[in-house]
């Protein structure tokens, strides 16, 4: 797996987490834990046809984590030399002599774990870029912004950017996996208008295949007439509407779904979501599936990040949860297995029960009178309670079409009661992360100008 864009080979980061494995036992340590990796990678930003940034990243580290029965110790260092290694792990073990006793501490079950051969999901695609290729295809993407409208007049960059990186991760139990990952994106962000009556917005393409990214010229002529759509925007009067979500911001519907649904949250009684197991928190029609084997897809892993194998699973069918997202530590707190989320969730697709519930023109033309929402601001989501609150941007649509834009309004909700209240899923899905959905509606939605 050596490849010139990285420092060290493959086998290196392996002799290194056995190194350190090796001396946590020599040192006394009941398991140990150990992750070795480096990363590399460029990003150039244009603006205004002039070079703006170029940046360069080389990184690397090692951390251990150490046991003493109960107890656990965790350190880290960005110093591969043997000296150090030995010294990261004496620095582990001196923390967790100090550190309190925790029944729920400790590595995973050895049956849990991704031993023996694993899968390739064709994760990497380094990108023989050079700086002034990388340069070429900014300027590209920027210029393509300008043409496709004379109000189209400032712009906050066109960017390029490639990475690289590789990991090895291994257990006392046995365990050692790793392999190389890329992503690369390619993204423009613009200003239509002037004065006081000025927009922006942007687009970007990402993938771990540059080869699959969107044109530059396509990237910066969408960002253009995101940003033009949105010239002579209005406020609007405060009420209880329809709301679309396009595809981009309903994935950050399904990140809060996965925030209130993770155990630490759970465990913590800090969400909304506790006991839910089994009950019906969406429509029948929404169906919620993890696929972490896609070839090439972009939160696509054969182990989570403890190790342990990953799988297919359904984690919302028919509308009722049928899972939460746990690692090791949360699950034993639960007294649930892990459901191998260490690190997050692994490409979930939302589909809506067979149903052809259309393009976004489609859901518009459903909705009739409402709001569609293109940009949120703010943080205001409580998971406790699962109050929601956000400042908003979009459209208003009257009659099945697009009345004008709006902006400066916030809509509000509790994330209970939305999850009850959608009324579609569309088809227009975007895969730029690991959240993969259409467009999602939601009727009764608080509306304020």
């Amino acid at each position: 797996m050596a490849d010139k864009q990285f420092s060290h080979s493959f086998s290196t980061l392996q002799q290194l987490a056995a190194d350190a494995l090796a001396h946590a036992r020599k040192m006394g340590a009941t398991a140990a834990g150990a992750d070795v990796s480096e990363g590399c990678g460029q990003s150039v930003t244009v603006r205004c046809g002039e070079v703006e940034t170029i940046e360069y990243n080389r990184d690397k580290g090692l951390s251990v984590s150490v046991y003493l029965g109960k107890r656990r110790g965790y350190a880290s260092t960005s110093d591969f030399s043997p000296r150090a290694v030995r010294e990261t792990v004496e620095a582990a073990l001196a923390i967790a002599r100090f550190t309190a006793e925790d029944p729920c501490s400790g590595l995973p079950e050895a049956e849990w774990l991704a031993l023996g051969e694993q899968p390739d999901l064709d994760l990497y695609h380094p990108w023989d870029l050079s700086t002034e290729d990388a340069i070429a295809l900014a300027a590209r993407c920027e210029a393509a912004a300008f043409a496709a409208d004379k109000r189209v007049d400032n712009s906050e960059g066109g960017s390029v950017s490639s990475q690289q990186a590789q990991f090895v991760s291994a257990n006392s139990l046995g365990f050692m996996g790793g392999y190389p990952t890329s992503r690369h994106y390619i993204a423009c962000s613009v200003i239509a208008g002037r004065a006081d009556a000025m927009q922006r917005d942007d687009w970007y393409s990402t993938h771990r295949n540059a080869k699959l990214l969107e044109t530059p010229e396509s990237i910066g002529a969408k960002a253009a007439a995101r940003a033009v759509a949105r010239l002579g925007a209005k406020k609007i009067g405060t009420g209880s509407f329809s709301v679309l979500f396009e595809a981009p911001l309903a994935a950050g519907l399904l990140g809060h779904f996965v925030q209130a649904a993770s155990g630490g949250a759970l465990y913590r009684k800090a969400s909304f979501l506790v006991d839910s197991l089994g009950q019906a928190l969406f429509p029948d029609f929404f169906n919620l599936s993890e696929r972490p084997h896609l070839s090439a897809a972009l939160a696509s892993c054969p182990f989570d990040n403890e190790g342990v194998r990953t799988r297919a699973r359904e984690v919302v069918q028919n509308g009722v949860l049928q899972g939460y997202f746990l690692n090791v530590y949360s699950g034993r707190k639960l007294g649930l297995p892990t459901t191998a989320n260490a690190g997050g969730s692994h490409n979930l697709i939302l589909q809506s029960g067979g149903r052809d519930t259309g393009d976004l023109a489609t859901l518009v033309r459903r909705m009739g009178r409402g709001l569609l929402v293109t940009e949120l601001l703010g943080h205001g989501v409580n998971y406790v309670t699962g109050d929601y609150s956000r400042g908003a941007a979009g459209f208003w649509v009257e009659n099945g079409e697009i009345a004008h834009p709006v902006e400066e309004i916030t809509i509000a909700g509790n994330l209970r009661d939305m999850f009850k209240n959608i009324r579609a899923i569309g088809s227009d899905v975007e895969r730029r992360g690991s959240r993969q959905t259409g467009s999602i509606l939601i009727e009764g939605m608080t509306v304020a100008g």
